[in-house]
């Protein structure tokens, strides 16, 4: 594959931020709380909050775009 994708976020690249609302995590790693998503080859975070709001969406494995 030739292609180039964005490198995923790592723990240690800065805050982590929920893609859906902007809430930032204390630390430099998203809370065990939160959820990790790869969609289009970038890793997302979702917080807690916008995790529940949007839980159905997420199993039934729509992208964020859809939600």
């Amino acid at each position: 594959m030739d292609e180039e994708t964005d490198r995923p976020a790592r723990p240690g690249d800065g805050q982590v931020s929920c893609a859906r609302c902007g809430v930032v995590a204390d630390g430099e790693s998203a809370p065990v709380t939160w959820i990790c998503s790869v969609e289009n080859g970038r890793r997302q975070y979702f917080c807690e909050d916008c995790s529940r709001a949007h839980i159905r969406a997420i199993e039934g494995r729509l992208n964020s775009t859809w939600w």
